[in-house]
Formats: C-alpha cells, sequence, structure tokens
C-alpha cells in the first residue's frame, strides 16, 4: 500500500530548473534511442549512451542519470512503442534513495552542484504516514503557472488485514453522485449549480476579452476542480467509513465517453469526475482493510431488482416500476441493488462472466 504526500518548497529556481531542463533532454535522448533500436533493454543503453551523455552534461549528478535512463525505458516499456513519450524542460523530474534522504523532517535533494538541504513543513495530517511508513522514493515537480516547487513524497506500508463484513452496491450518476443499495442518497444538485455558474462567468468573461476579464479568468482557473475534488473527499470517506460495510461494488464505467451521446450530453460527461471518486474510495477503503471492486453494468437500469423481469419501459428518468411484478422504488437505488446482486451472484458462481447474470429476462420466444 502507497501513499503520496505532497508539499511545496522552495528551491534556488536557476540550478533545479536548468536541472530540469538538461535530465529532460537525457530521458528524450534514451527514447529516441530506444526507438531507433526497438529495444527498452537498459544494459544496452547504458552501454551505448552512459559516457556520451557524461560528457555532455557533466554537472548533472551520475545516479540521477541512470534514474532518468530508468525512467525514460520503463515508460517506452509502459506505451509498447505505441507513442512516443516526451519531456518539457519543467518537467517532472523522479528521485530515488540514491538521489535523496529524508530524516524526519529534513530533506536533501541531488542537484547541480552540492545537494540541498531544506526542513520540510509536514501538515498535522501527514505526521503519522511521515513517522510510521517506510519512506521510497519522490517525484520533484515545477509550476510555472504560481512559480512554485513540489515534492511528492511515496511512502510505502504493509496492506492492512481485510475485514469482513456485508457487501454494498454503489448507482453513480450525474444526478446522484452516489447512491447505495442500503438506501443513501448524496445529491448532485450542489455540484450541477456551480459547474453552471462556473460555466457562465466564463463565457461572460470570454466575450469581454479584455486586460481585467483575463485576469478575472486566470483567478478563476482551479476553483472548480478543487471545489469537485474536495465533495468527492467527503463523499468518499463517508462510505468508506461505515463501519459494517466490507465490500463496495462499482459500475465499471470506463467506456462511457466513448459513446456520442450528442453535444450536451457530452459536455456534462465530460465534467462528471467519476472517476476521481473512484480511486479516492479505493485508497481510503484500502487503508481500512476493505475492497472495491467492479461490475458489468448493463440492464442494471432497466432490471427490477425484485422479480429480475428486464424490460427498457421499466424506468422512467428516476422512477422505477417493474412492468411484470409492479414494484415501484427510485431508480437509483435499485440499480444500486442490482449492481450488488449480480456482482454476489457471479462471485457464488466463480466467474467474472455476467452475461448469463445480466441476460434479457425472455418470456416464451420473445424478449420483455
Amino acid at each position: 500500500m502507497k501513499r503520496t504526500v505532497s508539499i511545496p518548497i522552495k528551491l534556488p529556481d536557476e540550478r533545479f530548473l536548468n536541472l530540469m531542463n538538461q535530465c529532460a533532454s537525457i530521458f528524450n535522448a534514451h527514447i529516441d534511442w530506444a526507438i531507433e533500436n526497438k529495444t527498452f533493454n537498459k544494459n544496452k543503453a547504458h552501454k551505448d549512451l552512459y559516457a556520451m551523455l557524461r560528457r555532455k552534461y557533466p554537472s548533472v549528478p551520475s545516479a540521477l542519470l541512470q534514474t532518468v535512463r530508468d525512467n525514460a525505458l520503463e515508460a517506452i516499456k509502459a506505451t509498447k512503442f505505441k507513442r512516443i513519450p516526451r519531456k518539457k524542460p519543467t518537467s517532472g523530474l523522479r528521485y530515488d534513495k540514491r538521489t535523496m534522504t529524508l530524516r524526519g523532517h529534513q530533506l536533501t535533494l541531488s542537484c547541480i552542484g552540492k545537494r540541498v538541504k531544506l526542513i520540510l513543513e509536514i501538515p498535522n495530517y501527514f505526521k503519522q504516514v511521515f513517522e510510521t511508513w517506510e519512506f521510497c522514493g519522490a517525484t520533484l515537480t515545477y509550476s510555472k503557472h504560481s512559480k512554485q516547487f513540489w515534492v511528492r513524497l511515496v511512502f510505502e506500508s504493509d496492506n492492512p488485514q481485510e475485514i469482513s463484513g456485508t457487501i454494498q452496491g454503489i448507482d453513480r450518476g450525474l444526478y446522484h453522485q452516489a447512491v447505495t443499495s442500503d438506501g443513501q442518497f448524496f445529491s448532485s444538485d450542489q455540484i450541477r449549480n456551480i459547474q453552471r455558474r462556473y460555466l457562465f462567468n466564463r463565457r461572460k468573461l470570454q466575450q469581454k476579452g479584455t486586460r481585467s476579464s483575463k485576469r478575472r479568468q486566470s483567478a478563476m482557473s482551479g476553483r472548480e476542480k478543487r471545489f469537485m475534488k474536495d465533495t468527492n473527499h467527503c463523499v468518499s470517506k463517508k462510505l468508506a467509513n461505515q463501519p459494517d460495510v466490507a465490500v463496495f461494488v462499482l459500475e465499471d464505467l470506463s467506456s462511457i465517453r466513448t459513446q456520442r451521446r450528442g453535444q450536451k450530453m457530452n459536455k456534462w460527461l465530460g465534467s462528471w469526475a467519476f472517476y476521481q471518486q473512484e480511486q479516492f474510495l479505493a485508497y481510503k477503503a484500502e487503508a481500512l482493510g476493505k475492497r472495491v471492486v467492479h461490475q458489468d453494468p448493463r440492464y442494471t437500469s432497466q432490471k427490477c431488482n425484485v422479480c429480475k423481469h428486464i424490460k427498457r419501459t421499466n424506468r422512467h428518468k428516476s422512477k422505477f416500476q417493474c412492468k411484470n411484478c409492479g414494484h415501484q422504488t427510485h431508480a437509483d437505488l435499485n440499480a444500486s441493488r442490482n449492481v450488488r446482486d449480480d456482482y454476489i451472484l457471479s462471485s457464488t458462481q466463480g466467474t467474472e462472466e455476467q452475461g448469463s447474470v445480466n441476460t434479457p429476462y425472455v418470456s416464451g420466444n420473445s424478449v420483455s
């Protein structure tokens, strides 16, 4: 189990920006070599490039050059030559235990010339991580907008023992952030109001095009994202801290944005931060010994949770009324219970395939 702690720091701008620029060139040189030789073998890259790059960039520490080499070849390996990863002059720089040390609150970083030492101002929320977790590496980044350096410290710890408890299905949507199978509703009304307000303000400022309007747009930038991030943190924390729940079942929404649904709906889906909420819930649940699993979402909105009858007209907006048994409930609540029940059924069968679980209800020779 790993956690990343981001802390703003003050560094000598000239030295570190120069270092980032040179390391970006070293990274790109390894990428070009890998593409030319059709390999991401680190030993071969070391033999062919190390001596030349040491002569070309003598001020870059040897250990840091090797770290950049490993980073570049790992990037090529991850993409399997399907795209060409590149670094810009101010791209993030990965550090490891050879190029940095962390002793208590004191951090040292390799740089051009002598190492730089600084004392970190650690928020109270992260002090337990510093004291009990094992430090394993970091990434140094630079924000050109705010002209601020950030160090992203990575800590590692053993996974907690998994707990036993109930299984909870969660349906996520545009009108409700989350609806649980036990009847909890997390509304999206405030999110939609904030998004509409920011969209209106951006359009008005873009139409003006004056210097003051551009300054205002710059001041507004990032506020909507920070609001959405805070909201997702709050919802995921409430879900993860439920005492009796051990497994959270989410719909697999990985391909929801690949379909063409019209300009308005695509815009709406594009501003829906469901993946961020999923990631927050996953790491919060992991820290408590709980799990997050995924389930095929097909027919979960059309299927009755009571009789399992599937029909498109069962649902009308937020209302669900089964045409077969007459069961009535909130559509999202019905879907969350279907997500939970389908996962339980697939786990009982010992298979991940959902073809037999979510097949439409068949009566005689016709599909209902």
